[in-house]
């Protein structure tokens, strides 16, 4: 079964591609990327699709009907950890090796990391080649695929390593969230409540009232939420490629979150944990500092948590501050956070203090080693 797909444009001036989000996208992706790349009258350029063996062997055939000539497939394991230059360079030996030249696509094939990585190695590969995106997982979905972020993890931070390179188009289908585990699914749900908290009021609105629609995976619930965060996504994108300013707003959650991954070596939360997490730490500074009413907290807390039960996680909070002081959105030494000044209003600060932060801290650390999540 498939649907028409919404197609949300994204333009920053430097690139402009479009979003397909819609169900049943999966089989016709190699036709659309053929036809997108080929030049007139020319054969359609060799395909190098990047996945794991996990995606691959849930839906390798369907991806695979699309094309008229099978693409090379290079895997890579799944998980944040993975995430680091020495695969990079594993990836790019392994296309050259397979005749991989300056008019070849890559696809990315899976979740975030995915994502960043298949990025990041059609940005630096013979000085950047074009790649498409086909993400798999909601918070790809609803988020990372989108904006031209690519990059891999130093053991010192998130990202660190990185460049801004634009897919020339990205197939989001609904029917594959259908073999998502539970917790992936509500984890990448935290960047739509992100986005709505940062800038869609009606969004935020529509996934704290239909919070059990969306997590027993509607596909009309979920077709909504994720278009709504990638047209979001896309006007911020927008207005700031190289977030120098408004996008910087996109990163609500995510000082702390990134921190909290680090600290636990990426293996204890899922990236929206982390984020989720981050976002209740944001949550409770603004309202100590009166950018937001004690109603706003209450409700911006409980939509959160209704995307959960958030994971526990064990660190230090003194270690999460010493993190965060690495983040890569900091500027000349001085830390930014974005704080919620509403429901879908929010402003970037450079004055959040060390001791306001280690405050928040400690009470998240103490909240998420005493949390009990069923199994």
């Amino acid at each position: 079964m498939s649907s028409e797909p919404q197609i949300v444009p994204v333009g920053t001036g430097t690139a402009d591609y479009s979003v397909h989000i819609g169900v049943g996208l999966l089989g016709n992706v190699g036709a659309r990327v053929e036809a997108l790349t080929t030049k007139p009258g020319g054969q359609a350029p060799r395909m190098f699709v990047v996945t794991s063996p996990e995606i691959w062997s849930l839906w390798s055939e369907p991806f695979l009907a699309g094309f008229s000539v099978p693409p090379t497939v290079l895997d890579i394991p799944a998980g944040e950890q993975y995430k680091r230059f020495s695969i990079i360079e594993r990836l790019a030996e392994e296309m050259a090796q397979a005749g991989a030249d300056r008019d070849s696509v890559l696809i990315a094939f899976g979740g975030g990391v995915i994502g960043d990585m298949t990025g990041f190695l059609a940005a630096i590969y013979m000085r950047g080649i074009r790649y498409v995106g086909v993400p798999t997982t909601s918070l790809a979905q609803i988020d990372s695929s989108v904006g031209g972020k690519t990059g891999v993890n130093l053991a010192a931070g998130k990202n660190l390593i990185g460049s801004f390179h634009h897919p020339v188009a990205v197939y989001a289908d609904i029917a594959v969230l259908a073999t998502l585990p539970a917790a992936e699914l509500r984890a990448g749900m935290q960047e739509a409540v992100k986005a709505g908290i940062i800038r869609d009021a009606s969004l935020f609105d529509f996934l704290e009232a239909e919070h059990d629609t969306v997590l027993r995976g509607d596909t009309a619930a979920l077709t909504r939420v994720i278009a709504d965060s990638v047209r979001m996504k896309a006007a911020v994108v927008g207005e700031d490629e190289k977030e120098l300013g408004v996008r910087m707003l996109l990163n609500l959650g995510h000082t702390l979150g990134h921190a909290i991954e680090a600290a636990t070596g990426y293996v204890q939360l899922l990236h929206g944990e982390a984020i989720a997490w981050g976002m209740l730490a944001a949550v409770r500074i603004a309202g100590a500092r009166d950018l937001v009413t004690a109603e706003q907290v209450e409700r911006m807390d409980r939509v959160i948590r209704a995307y959960g039960p958030l994971r526990a996680f064990t660190a230090d909070a003194a270690t999460l501050v010493a993190l965060t002081a690495k983040d890569k959105k900091n500027r000349s030494g001085s830390r930014s956070f974005v704080l919620p000044t509403g429901i879908g209003q929010a402003v970037v600060v450079r004055d959040v203090s060390e001791t306001e932060l280690l405050a928040v801290a400690e009470q998240i650390v103490l909240e998420a080693q005493s949390v009990e999540v069923p199994a």
